[in-house]
């Protein structure tokens, strides 16, 4: 009897994995053979080379799109679906409760209804509108036809159709994300107005010492103004969706390159997930050549090129988002103060549907300055109405027009015309061709502020600081065409310009370090030393915000031990290999420095929210750089502490922690062990589904504000990576059908394809694969016929 019985159990094992392989067979991408769609005009061919990217040749543009939104489909419908869903507060529908929040948040910005307005503004007879609608119709033949991915089984997702209206939702994520308003304006306001404008030195930023708001917010207003920021941060991250962080981009002009032509390199910075956030595909049809890289529901590159010109792209990190606290009537609080009367608030009702449970009852509010943000917190929020004004929802920004013509922008005089169709979200367009020019374009639609106003904190809406009187032309913006110095970098940093621009910009250091190599004119730049550049690990960050300490520490390192370590940091050029031990104890080190000095003033709600801004990077520079600033003096305690003090306190706790974590001997503290990259899938959160989904973890060389910008938030060790080069491309264009490239995980989103993470190793220990245009050498061979 037992022995049938375990002769049973091997039948049904074997039944279960014969059933799993067909079941999982059944999901994959067809990539050769034959497949008929309705709409086709002629036979479309798709060619996949040995990293599973489809080179489709079309007779018409038509027929082009509509192939390769089928394609696109087979290997990320999931990513399509889930995107969507996210921009357009629909993710509890199939991720349950824990996603309701950020559902209600992304309803409150109202991408939905601008999307809607947008596709109302579009010309029906324009090519761009065409092309979309022929790679949707692509899109849903195939989500029609074939079984349901494999996430959509797990999930429960019944199938509906991909409209215009996700598109232009996915470009309010975009902007979204981009966004760094709302963590960053809450955390100054609060510093300015809660300790103080001395506080406020680090940050480099002007202060008005009786506030920017006439009647003081509440404690209620600042707790639902913390729970708003840390909403805004963890959104993305609960979703598993990537966010776009930052980037590098540089064009060099042939006077200083090998072959002569210019040449383009561009990595941008992106959240790191499964699949990875580009598309590619080579797109050929008569008059039309592209090797693009692909949005989820975008037809058209956001990155690109072909032998004629090319394009990256950056974050110009403009600040487009102003947070206004409304002045409210105390004799009815559903009306607010603008322009000198009083105006009641917009109110809409809708529903958000939760997987396992009723309908969630959202109520939006809108008042004349944009929608009221805070009051997604719910019985939480505070009693002042928080308005945000975002450009997304105040430009027509006909961004569909303006991709459609980056994509065939052969000359200076096109890709200026396209960018100026770029009003949200901003992005720094760098360009180059063939021909010689070298350009880059500040894109983005920038509004007039009164004078005086600082947008990085909250505005009064009482007043007349939110007021818009219009917007700058296009022709103001930052922009180069053809310097005289040869080189164009872009980096995230404030831009030069005459028109001074309020955002939230990135350390220098990272542009710096390119620019100090791209400027020496002794360098003749190809695509092989241009690896070097995009793989460099080092920047001046940590030994200038280092200096000013180094005396403190050589007085309280004890032992002999202690000493070499601090001789070492003294000794240590900023740079991140794997093998580095004291870039560990850097990282370390800046963490319990930042904690030290700050958390006493911000608490468990401001210090993380502070900390997962932008401005934290500038601030501890300037923090160890000044022995009087106020943050050095511990609040609540009867000792008067100074910087000496806590340098002794944030040294002692980094020895502690990386002995606790990494061992007693300092040389295993490597920064490969520290620092880790893994890719998440959405479903990889929950295990043991993260072994089915996720892949890595790699060690990981790089950190933030490098040039390889592989980062990690501030916190304890270990570091995991959230972000870095989501692509690295590299394009001569004396030869650029030999353009390099990498994917950071694989092309396909489908699991258990070949395709799904055959270049994460590749990329970790910075490889690259050619980018092939035209005739390559096919892997196989996909036809696409008319029905």
């Amino acid at each position: 009897m037992k022995r049938s019985l375990t002769l049973l159990a091997v039948v049904i094992a074997v039944a279960a994995a014969g059933g799993g392989y067909w079941y999982v067979q059944g999901k994959q991408p067809q990539r050769d053979g034959e497949a008929a769609i309705n709409g086709l005009q002629a036979p479309v061919s798709v060619r996949f080379d040995a990293r599973g990217v489809p080179h489709l040749q079309a007779q018409n543009e038509q027929d082009l799109y509509r192939a390769l939104g089928y394609v696109q489909a087979q290997d990320r419908l999931f990513q399509m679906e889930i995107m969507r869903r996210l921009a357009r507060g629909e993710l509890a529908e199939v991720l349950g409760e824990k996603l309701l929040p950020t559902d209600t948040l992304f309803r409150s910005l109202r991408i939905r209804d601008q999307a809607a307005l947008m596709v109302q503004r579009q010309d029906r007879q324009s090519p761009a509108w065409q092309a979309l609608q022929a790679y949707l119709d692509g899109i849903n033949q195939w989500q029609a036809s074939h079984p349901k991915p494999m996430e959509f089984d797990l999930l429960g997702i019944t199938p509906r159709p991909f409209t215009a209206e996700d598109t232009l939702s996915i470009a309010g994520y975009l902007a979204y994300s981009f966004a760094a308003a709302f963590r960053t304006d809450p955390a100054l306001t609060y510093i300015r107005d809660q300790l103080g404008p001395e506080y406020l030195k680090i940050f480099d930023l002007d202060w008005q010492p009786d506030g920017a708001v006439a009647t003081p917010l509440a404690a209620a207003d600042w707790r639902s103004l913390e729970q708003l920021a840390r909403l805004s941060h963890e959104a993305l991250g609960d979703a598993g969706i990537p966010q776009f962080e930052g980037s590098n981009a540089w064009a060099v002009a042939g006077s200083h390159t090998r072959s002569g032509r210019p040449l383009l390199a561009g990595d941008p910075h992106i959240s790191f997930a499964v699949p990875a956030i580009w598309y590619e595909a080579e797109l050929s049809a008569p008059g039309f050549n592209l090797y693009g890289y692909f949005q989820a529901l975008n037809p058209f590159a956001l990155l690109g090129h072909n032998r004629d010109f090319g394009w990256s792209l950056t974050m110009f990190q403009n600040d487009d988002v102003d947070l206004i606290a409304e002045r409210t009537n105390l004799q009815n609080p559903e009306q607010v103060m603008v322009d000198g009367r009083w105006q009641s608030l917009e109110k809409t009702e809708q529903q958000i549907a939760v997987k396992d449970a009723q309908p969630a009852s959202i109520t939006l509010r809108r008042s004349p300055h944009g929608p009221i943000v805070n009051s997604v917190l719910g019985d939480t929020a505070g009693p002042t109405p928080i308005a945000m004004w975002w450009a997304f929802l105040e430009t027509e920004n006909p961004i569909l027009e303006g991709f459609y013509q980056i994509n065939r922008a052969d000359t200076l005089d096109k890709m200026r015309e396209a960018a100026s169709k770029i009003q949200a979200p901003g992005l720094n367009l760098v360009w180059a061709n063939a021909r010689g020019d070298i350009g880059w374009w500040a894109a983005a639609r920038l509004p007039i502020r009164p004078d005086g106003v600082n947008p990085a904190f909250i505005l009064d809406g009482g007043s007349g600081q939110a007021a818009k009187p219009g917007f700058y032309p296009f022709s103001a913006n930052p922009q180069q065409e053809n310097p005289a110095n040869g080189y164009i970098v872009s980096a995230n940093y404030q831009p030069p310009g005459a028109l001074p621009v309020p955002g939230y910009y990135n350390l220098a250091d990272r542009g710096r370090q390119l620019d100090r190599l791209l400027r020496d004119p002794d360098i003749k730049w190809d695509t092989q030393n241009s690896q070097a550049l995009q793989l460099d690990t080092s920047t001046d960050y940590g030994p200038r915000t280092l200096a000013p300490l180094l005396g403190t520490l050589r007085n309280v390192a004890q032992g002999d031990e202690e000493k070499e370590l601090v001789e070492q940091l003294a000794a240590w050029r900023g740079d991140y290999p794997l093998d580095s031990t004291s870039a560990t104890l850097f990282n370390q080190f800046l963490y319990e420095l930042a904690f030290a000095a700050l958390h006493d003033e911000l608490g468990d709600t401001w210090f993380p929210v502070l900390i997962s801004t932008r401005a934290i990077d500038a601030a501890l520079p300037r923090l160890a750089g000044d022995p009087q600033s106020p943050w050095w003096n511990l609040r609540g305690s009867n000792e008067h502490t100074d910087r000496n003090a806590i340098v002794r306190l944030a040294w002692q706790r980094s020895l502690k922690h990386l002995r606790e974590t990494f061992g007693k001997d300092p040389a295993s503290w490597q920064w490969g062990k520290a620092h880790t990259l893994t890719h998440n899938h959405p479903l990889g959160v929950k295990k043991p589904l993260n072994l089915l989904f996720n892949v890595g973890p790699y060690a990981a060389p790089g950190t933030h504000e490098v040039p390889n910008n592989l980062s990690a938030k501030i916190g304890p060790a270990p570091w995991p990576v959230t972000y870095g080069p989501s692509t690295r491309r590299l394009i001569d264009f004396a030869d650029a059908g030999a353009a390099l490239t990498i994917n950071p995980v694989g092309q396909s989103g489908v699991p258990f394809d070949r395709h799904y993470g055959d270049q994460a190793e590749d990329y970790i220990e910075g490889r690259y694969h050619k980018a092939r245009m035209g005739v390559i050498p096919a892997q196989s061979t996909l036809r696409l016929m008319p029905r």
